[in-house]
């Protein structure tokens, strides 16, 4: 009988996935038979070259792309086939997500957006989700801006709100698409932070996209992709082996599918 993610530690997993673009004749293979997993309570980097699956690995394994080939789960549910309205539900209740172009509703302000998860679940936060948002607005820096709409925020202040909005319901899984490349170091830094705490101290899953060196060297681990598959798997690594991984990574493997 087959293990469980739950049996097997992990908070998401692929098997055997394979993801193609284009007609059968141009087809680009995004993904080349992957089967990796997210472990629970771990901070992942995913990273490789323009063009390695990156963004599509993440994109399958948060339900929000569908898979030419294989199987996926979130936790112990396989997502593959499954319809929309299931889907919806399992994301809104179980993963939380910080995506490159924020995806902020521009008629709410802040402070909505950020409350938004329990919103669409059709409640009002409780008494401790409150003090957690609470925390987030504070570490992020956020407190003057809450009545502000997104148009009214920087880059890197609606960068903010997406990630305080992310981890409001502390999902068990978190999937963040290049969550700093809007943001000056230091506020790099404290997202980096407020992701590496939300795994180590609350046992949540993240699973983070970046092609930046430094922000994978917070991460407990790193997956490398290119050309659609994992080319490498390895513990926490320091802003300079990754560096020196990804030139090496980059000058042998050929270009693949657009990330």
């Amino acid at each position: 009988m087959d293990l469980t993610s739950t049996q097997l530690g992990l908070a998401a997993r692929v098997q055997q996935l394979t993801k193609h673009y284009g007609n059968v004749e141009n087809a680009v293979r995004a993904l080349d038979d992957v089967s990796v997993g997210i472990r629970r309570g771990e901070f992942t980097a995913i990273m490789g070259p323009s063009g390695s699956g990156k963004s599509t690995l993440m994109h399958v394994m948060a339900g929000l792309d569908a898979p030419s080939g294989g199987r996926a789960w979130i936790g112990d549910t396989e997502i593959t086939g499954l319809g929309d309205k299931e889907l919806t539900l399992l994301r809104r209740r179980r993963v939380g997500f910080v995506f490159q172009a924020f995806n902020l509703v521009p008629t709410l302000d802040a402070i909505g957006n950020i409350l938004l998860p329990f919103a669409l679940d059709g409640r009002a936060p409780t008494a401790a989700e409150r003090a957690r948002v609470d925390a987030l607005v504070q570490t992020l820096g956020l407190a003057g801006r809450l009545t502000h709409r997104p148009h009214e925020l920087s880059g890197g202040q609606q960068q903010r709100v997406a990630i305080a909005r992310a981890l409001a319901t502390a999902p068990d899984l978190v999937f963040a698409d290049e969550p700093t490349g809007n943001l000056d170091s230091r506020s790099s830094r404290d997202v980096l932070q407020v992701l590496a705490t939300a795994s180590r101290e609350h046992g949540q899953s993240i699973a983070m996209v970046t092609h930046d060196a430094v922000a994978a060297s917070h991460a407990d681990r790193v997956l490398f992709l290119g050309d659609g598959r994992v080319v490498a798997d390895k513990p926490r690594q320091n802003a300079e082996q990754i560096s020196r991984f990804m030139l090496a990574a980059e000058g042998a493997l050929p270009a693949g599918a657009t990330a």
